[in-house]
C-alpha cells in the first residue's frame, strides 16, 4: 500500500494511544508462565504482539477473546511442546524474549520468521544463554534456529549494551535456572520486565545498572496495559512542528526508562506538559498537551540512548526543524533495528531536503531546514521509518509518496486514523 503525505494544517483535539508493545509482550508472554489465568486489558493488536500472542496459544495456553479491549490467557497447561515450528513474524521482541523462555523448557522447539527478521543479529542473546547452558542449532545466529531444551544455570553477565530485549530475555532464562542470575549493563535499558516481575511476585532485586533475579514462579495477576509511549512520539513530534498545533495524547506510559524523548524534545524547547499523572500496574502512566514550538538544536548521547533509541527516527525528524546543529552519538544499534535506521533516516530525509550527515552511531543535523517533498520514500520494511517519513511530510511544500506504508500495521495498525482524528482538514 503506497500512501500520499500533504502539507498539514494544524493538529488539534485529543486521541487515546493504542496499548505499549513491549509491555504487551510481556503480559502475554509472563502470563505463559503462571500456571493460571492472567486477564490483559488494553493489549496491543498490532502484528508484533499478535505473534507472540500466537506463540503461547502453541505452547499450550488457552486464550479467550473478552471484547475489544479484553483477554484472558489460561496457562494451567502450558508449557508443552509445540506441534509445529514458531513464526516470529517480524518481530525481534518475541524473537529474543522467547529464547530465554523456551531454552530452559524440557522440550525443543523452532523458532523463525519472515525475511527482514531473519537478518538480524540474534548472537547477543545467543552467547549469554549458551553461558548458562543452552543449547542452540541455528544459521550464523541468525533465524530460523532450533532450540535444544536445557537446564540451566545462573550467571553474572555483565552485557556490553543496554539492551532491553538482552536483559529481558537473561531474567526470563534465570527465572527457571538453578542458583542465581546477575545480569549487569552499562546505561539502565526499559525496565518493564523487572517492573512485571516485582509485580508478579519473582525473586527480583535491582541494584542501580544491575537486576538480580532466582528461580521463582510468578503468580497470575491481572494487568492493565498503558498506551505507548513510542507511538505516542509521532504525534508528540508533528504537534511540535505544524504550526498552530496543539494536542492532548492521553493514557501514556511515562516509565522513565521510556520516556527520554520527552526530555529531549522539553531540552529543545518542546512546550510539552504532563497531565493526570498515575500509577497502573506498576508502570506511571499520564496524559500529554504537546503545543507548536520553535525548536532549538541539542545533543543526544550516553546513558539517555537506551530510553529513546525506537524514537530516534522522528527526534531525527524534528531536529531538521530546529535551529542550530543537532548531533546524536552513541545510538549504533539503530543499524540493528529492522532495518539500518541511520542509513535509511539519512538517505530518506535527504529525499526531502533535510541537511543530514551520517556517522558511524547517529547523526549530525543542521535543522530549520525546509522539507520540499515531491518525492518518494522507501520504508524498508520498518514501521518506524515509515511513519516518521509520513510526520516529515507534513510539513513539506509539497506532497510525498511513502511506499509499502502496510508496514505500519505491524506495531500501529491505527495510526492514519488517529493522524486523521486531529487533522483541520475540511
Amino acid at each position: 500500500m503506497n500512501i500520499t503525505v500533504n502539507k498539514s494544517l494544524p493538529l488539534k483535539g485529543s486521541i487515546e494511544i493504542p496499548a505499549d508493545k513491549s509491555i504487551t509482550h510481556r503480559a502475554f508472554m509472563f502470563a505463559s508462565l503462571t500456571k493460571g489465568k492472567v486477564k490483559v486489558t488494553n493489549y496491543s493488536k498490532g502484528a508484533d504482539c499478535l505473534s507472540t500472542l500466537k506463540i503461547i496459544e502453541q505452547l499450550g495456553c488457552k486464550i479467550e477473546i473478552l471484547n475489544d479491549k479484553e483477554l484472558i490467557i489460561d496457562a494451567t497447561n502450558a508449557l508443552k511442546e509445540p506441534s509445529s515450528p514458531l513464526d516470529c513474524g517480524n518481530s525481534g521482541t518475541t524473537t529474543r524474549l522467547m529464547m530465554g523462555i523456551l531454552a530452559s523448557q524440557n522440550f525443543d522447539s523452532e523458532l523463525f520468521g519472515d525475511a527482514s527478521l531473519s537478518k538480524r543479529p540474534m548472537k547477543r542473546v545467543i552467547a549469554p544463554l549458551e553461558e548458562m547452558g543452552a543449547n542452540f542449532n541455528h544459521n550464523d545466529f541468525k533465524l530460523p534456529l532450533k532450540i535444544n531444551g536445557s537446564e540451566l544455570n545462573g550467571i553474572e553477565y555483565n552485557s556490553p549494551l543496554a539492551s532491553a530485549q538482552v536483559k529481558s530475555c537473561i531474567l526470563l532464562a534465570g527465572l527457571n535456572a538453578k542458583g542465581t542470575t546477575k545480569f549487569t549493563e552499562p546505561y539502565k535499558s526499559r525496565n518493564h520486565t523487572e517492573l512485571m516481575f516485582e509485580y508478579m511476585g519473582a525473586d527480583i532485586k535491582v541494584e542501580n545498572n544491575s537486576v538480580i533475579v532466582n528461580k521463582s514462579q510468578l503468580k497470575p495477576c491481572d494487568i492493565t496495559v498503558c498506551g505507548d509511549i513510542s507511538s505516542a512520539a509521532f504525534f508528540m513530534v508533528a504537534a511540535l512542528i505544524v504550526p498552530d498545533s496543539d494536542i492532548i495524547i492521553k493514557n501514556v506510559g511515562i516509565n522513565e526508562t521510556r520516556a527520554g524523548i520527552i526530555e529531549v524534545l522539553k531540552a529543545m524547547n518542546g512546550n510539552i506538559k504532563l497531565l493526570n499523572e498515575r500509577i497502573i500496574s506498576g508502570e506511571k502512566v499520564a496524559d500529554i498537551q504537546v503545543k507548536y514550538s520553535q525548536l532549538k538544536a541539542t545533543t543526544i548521547e550516553g546513558a539517555i540512548i537506551p530510553t529513546l533509541i525506537d524514537e530516534i527516527p522522528v527526534i531525527a525528524v524534528a531536529a531538521t526543524q530546529a535551529n542550530g546543529t543537532t548531533i546524536i552519538k552513541n545510538a549504533q544499534d539503530l543499524r540493528n533495528k529492522e532495518a539500518d535506521r541511520i542509513t535509511a533516516v539519512k538517505v530518506e530525509l535527504q529525499k526531502l531536503g533535510a541537511d543530514i550527515e551520517e556517522t558511524a552511531d547517529g547523526f549530525i543535523i543542521n535543522g530549520k531546514k525546509d522539507l520540499i517533498g515531491n518525492t518518494t520514500i522507501e520504508c524498508y520494511h520498518d514501521h518506524r521509518i515509515a511513519m516518521s517519513a509520513y510526520v516529515a511530510g507534513l510539513i513539506c511544500k509539497k506532497p510525498i509518496e511513502i511506499n509499502e506504508f502496510q508496514w505500519v500495521d505491524i506495531s500501529f495498525p491505527e495510526f492514519l486514523d488517529l493522524m486523521k482524528a486531529i487533522s483541520t482538514y475540511k
